[in-house]
């Protein structure tokens, strides 16, 4: 079985594996309800890390850059199930259902759910399709499943109506703080555009307004700037430390330290050994 396998191709998915994985960049286009089966999912953004074992519930909203560490029981498997309620899917809930939104959400953005029987008994009845190789619910009956799905989230959590249902474009947010929390995250400048609430033009602007250089400029400048203290302050190895600054490779990132500093990252650390 490949992981994630999908049970309903682009909304249901499952994933089951023996070894820890760390995904750095992950985006929430959706959306996201998790049912951790098995093992321990930890998720990390610049607002909240939330761990979760097995039995327990999260969902993530929509909009948002994060990591996830995956890390299977001793001996077992790490074993989850993934569900996107995409737009569409509410949009049409809220027609048959006649509900909306009547307030601005406040809450937490990723908020586990408390225990909760009908919801474990919700899941229970996709791990057959899960486990089973090859399974894969009908479009009709996955329609049915999410549906039954978001209507217990509701029944366990009323006030999430005011999440699940608000389909507005995210309003402008504090750009300068946003980028300071998140710079580290690969991820193309429109995506950051979108998650401030602008569009690529504004965010150019806004940017220049606010940091005085351009996206990609400040970018490259302060993962190398932040690179240089992890190194010097902290004593990591670049090879540890240049993914999670956002660098696509080793190389790339040692060309750029050298091109910023007039030294290679190594320089640094070889200078720490002999002291």
């Amino acid at each position: 079985m490949t992981s994630p396998a999908e049970i309903l191709p682009g909304v249901i998915f499952y994933s089951y594996h023996s070894a820890e994985r760390r995904e750095k960049v992950c985006l929430w286009n959706h959306h996201t309800l998790i049912l951790q089966v098995s093992g321990q999912f930890i998720l990390e953004t610049s607002r909240q890390t939330i761990s979760m074992s097995g039995g327990d519930m999260l969902l993530i909203s929509r909009n948002q850059l994060g990591t996830l560490t995956k890390t299977p029981p001793p001996g077992g498997y790490y074993e989850t199930i993934v569900i996107s309620l995409q737009e569409d899917l509410l949009r049409r809930i809220v027609l048959e259902e006649k509900l909306q939104a009547d307030r601005k959400y406040i809450g937490p953005p990723n908020v586990l759910i408390p225990t909760n029987e009908f919801l474990q008994g919700y899941f229970q009845s996709i791990v057959p399709y899960a486990r089973s190789s090859g399974a894969s619910l009908t479009d009709e009956m996955g329609i049915l499943k999410l549906k039954e799905g978001v209507k217990l989230l509701l029944f366990a959590m009323p006030e999430l109506v005011n999440l699940l249902f608000d389909f507005s474009v995210p309003y402008k947010i504090d750009l300068e703080k946003f980028m300071l929390s998140n710079f580290h995250y690969n991820v193309p400048i429109e995506k950051f555009a979108q998650l401030t609430g602008r569009s690529l033009a504004a965010f150019k602007r806004d940017f220049l307004k606010t940091f005085g250089a351009p996206p990609r400029h400040w970018l490259q400048d302060k993962r190398l700037s932040e690179a240089r203290h992890l190194i010097e302050t902290k004593h990591q190895k670049p090879s540890a430390i240049y993914l999670e600054l956002g660098f696509e490779s080793i190389s790339h990132f040692s060309s750029s330290f050298k091109k910023k500093f007039g030294m290679a990252p190594t320089a640094l650390t070889s200078g720490q050994s002999s002291t």
